[in-house]
């Protein structure tokens, strides 16, 4: 095979992300499939005019000019198309959380395995650079074996992005440290090596949420002038204090880890600012980075070697594309391993994985911050 058809479950939102492989020459999108005609249209205009389109995605399965499938629907929607697509005989780039539970994620995994099929989850942020960096600098060596782990993540669009629309929910997301923490749990698992083994959480909605009626839109709302989260020339416009909203806003997680790692991770979703703080502290020294300044620090101890005598300061260069360069750059790591056989960044292990610890620590603070252990794989 020398051409990838693909085909896009969810052609709105981060099934954007198909205009990198359609720009490919050794990729073509061929069709898509979403709820909306309106997404349909624009993905017709925007991405390839001949591509053929519906509304039910089982038509898309069904077509033998498919080979593989993005999706990149809700949430909600992943469990139930990407089996789907597999048990059709179609390669899957999954977009993450994998699934929003932890048994629908082991039934991705059994139909990977029965399928044949390649399977790819959209990690995206191990394929960006400064985390690339953070984990070249930890294989070195230079701050030794690492024993804790810090992670704030500062989520200053919170309100835009998860609460103004049906993220606001439990049904549909499970809960923010499911839907947003997968990549940062996901890169406390890859840059650390080890998984995690058990979690105890707390968290509660400290902002968001209300007494609204659930219909309410910014568009309609009395209060658009005066309300500090309106924004109603936005896409997302359901009101983020509205009575339906029972996903946790604020939220703190204790993570113990294989080899005996610990690990803290830290979540807001009504701070002024948007970025993520890593510490990792090793046994011979501390890494930190700065998202805002594009920088990854050093700070060595003794350690009996050269390494003790000096601190480092690493720059990260910018990349172009979405999310920091990684949008073309993990699309064409999808094509490289359905046409070339090459074992992707972000294996389906891994998201399962990163969605266990999410749903395990989502439970434990629903119950009082009872300790939850991660179950193994259900094969």
């Amino acid at each position: 095979m020398d051409k990838l058809r693909i085909g896009v479950i969810g052609v709105g939102g981060r099934g954007r992300i198909a205009r990198h492989w359609q720009n490919s020459d050794r990729a073509e999108v061929v069709a898509g499939a979403d709820v909306s005609q309106e997404q349909l249209q624009a993905f017709q205009r925007d991405i390839n005019p001949q591509a053929f389109i519906t509304t039910d995605y089982r038509e898309l399965l069904t077509r033998p000019d498919v080979d593989a499938v993005a999706v990149t629907s809700p949430d909600f929607t992943h469990e139930e198309y990407a089996v789907a697509a597999l048990e059709a005989g179609k390669h899957v780039f999954c977009e993450k959380p994998l699934a929003i539970t932890i048994e629908g994620c082991d039934r991705i995994l059994r139909a990977w395995k029965a399928s044949g099929k390649h399977l790819m989850v959209g990690f995206n942020m191990r394929y960006m650079n400064m985390f690339r960096v953070m984990k070249e600098i930890v294989g070195s060596g230079v701050i030794g074996e690492i024993k804790a782990v810090w992670v704030r993540h500062f989520v200053g669009m919170g309100g835009d992005f998860y609460y103004h629309d049906w993220h606001g929910t439990r049904k549909n997301t499970t809960g923010l440290l499911l839907q947003k923490g997968s990549h940062d749990i996901d890169i406390i698992h890859w840059i650390t090596g080890k998984y995690t083994t058990r979690v105890t959480a707390f968290g509660c909605l400290s902002y968001f949420g209300g007494d609204k009626p659930n219909d309410l839109t910014c568009r309609t709302c009395p209060e658009v002038d005066t309300c500090l989260e309106a924004q109603p020339k936005s896409t997302r416009i359901q009101c983020a204090f509205r009575q339906e909203i029972d996903v946790e806003d604020n939220n703190m997680v204790l993570m113990d880890m294989e080899g005996g790692v610990k690990a803290a991770y830290l979540q807001c979703h009504f701070t002024p600012d948007y970025h993520r703080n890593y510490v990792f502290i090793g046994t011979e020294g501390r890494m930190e980075n700065s998202e805002p300044e594009g920088k990854v620090w050093v700070k060595t101890r003794r350690s009996g070697t050269w390494r003790e005598y000096a601190d480092r300061t690493y720059q990260v260069k910018t990349a172009t594309g979405g999310h920091g360069g990684a949008d073309p750059v993990i699309c064409a790591d999808f094509l490289d391993m359905v046409l070339k056989g090459k074992e992707p960044l972000a294996t389906p292990v891994a998201g399962r994985m990163s969605v266990a610890v999410g749903c395990a620590a989502t439970a434990s603070l629903r119950q009082n911050g009872a300790p939850m252990d991660i179950p193994p794989i259900q094969w």
